[in-house]
């Protein structure tokens, strides 16, 4: 799929409908004197909702809507005749899209599930006709309550992508070489910087019909945190991630440095990352040997799990796989 085709982030006036004025109406009929109120209420405005659907996966379809407007609810007729809910406006949104307000930032609503709906604007309430207010000593009310005005506001969608495990490395590191090696996700891959520039996901078969999500995200730089690169754009796909894989090439200058400069944007970016659980996975481990391998140890942190692998040969790649599952369980 076309990178320009992938939307993660949309920004739109979302306007409820205005509900519909209470009536001011008398019963007339034949050989029925004084036959008192009977207006009827106005209809409700329509609501803005959003839906979930597991068959998107981008928020492609809502870019370019940047003002999404529903009906105003039909005004109340005589004879108690209640007027016409406005026409509620739904949004399909892919799983995981977390709405919040512009201004604020607060967050309104997460859809997590297919089906899931949420009231993201509610409309207008529709106003009470005259029927409602007749007393005993006001028994013909010339009044009737108006419609409930509807709502404006702007509103953030943001997508945040499900799966169980998120790879985390510099541009380069072989994380879409090894989404494609133990997934039929088909990232692009190339021998340049920045190849990635969307997040892919991958289904990686384990054993016994069993199988979890990775999630593959444009490379960090070092600098991230305050605007270089792409990377730090896509972080918030990673944040619903169970496990963050940390790739660092066998080839880098200090593995132990690199998984620190990624450690350290991470923690700038959002420190409730730090909290979910880590793995260090050093690729590229057909260009070690044994003897290579063992004087690496020093570089390599003693506070994380640490793997070598090989996406070309298929090294150690059962075993990756095992690690991972373990750490979900």
């Amino acid at each position: 799929m076309a990178g320009s085709n992938f939307i993660d982030y949309v920004k739109f006036c979302s306007r409820s409908g205005a509900g519909g004025n209470g009536s001011v109406h008398f019963r007339r009929e034949k050989h029925v004197p004084k036959g008192g109120p009977d207006g009827g209420d106005g209809g409700r405005g329509g609501h803005i909702i959003l839906r979930g659907n597991a068959q998107l996966w981008t928020l492609l379809h809502l870019k370019y809507k940047k003002h999404v407007i529903a009906d105003r609810g039909n005004n109340g007729e005589g004879g108690r005749r209640k007027g016409a809910d406005g026409k509620d406006v739904i949004l399909e949104v892919p799983i995981g899209t977390v709405a919040r307000e512009a201004e604020t930032g607060e967050l309104r609503c997460e859809i997590t599930e297919d089906g899931q709906e949420f009231v993201l604007t509610p409309g207008g309430r529709g106003g009470q006709g005259n029927d409602h207010f007749k007393t005993s000593t006001n028994q013909a009310p010339h009044y009737a309550q108006p419609g409930g005005e509807g709502i404006e506001e702007w509103i953030i969608l943001e997508l945040k992508l499900l799966a169980d495990v998120g790879l985390v490395g510099f541009p380069n590191a072989g994380k879409s070489t090894l989404l494609a090696s133990v997934s039929a996700a088909k990232p692009e891959i190339a021998d340049y910087a920045f190849t990635t520039l969307i997040p892919n996901l991958g289904v990686v078969d384990y054993r016994d019909g069993k199988s979890f999500v990775m999630a593959d995200i444009p490379g960090i730089i070092e600098g991230a945190a305050k605007g270089k690169g792409l990377g730090l754009r896509f972080l918030r796909h990673i944040e619903r991630n169970s496990i963050l894989l940390f790739l660092v090439p066998a080839d880098a200058d200090h593995i132990g440095e690199q998984y620190a400069i990624l450690l350290d944007e991470i923690k700038r970016y959002n420190p409730e990352l730090l909290d979910k659980k880590r793995i260090l996975a050093i690729s590229k481990a057909d260009l070690l040997d044994e003897e290579l391998m063992e004087a690496l140890k020093p570089e390599i942190p003693k506070d994380v799990p640490h793997l070598y692998f090989s996406s070309v040969t298929g090294f150690q790649l059962p075993a990756l796989k095992d690690l991972i599952w373990s750490a979900l369980q």
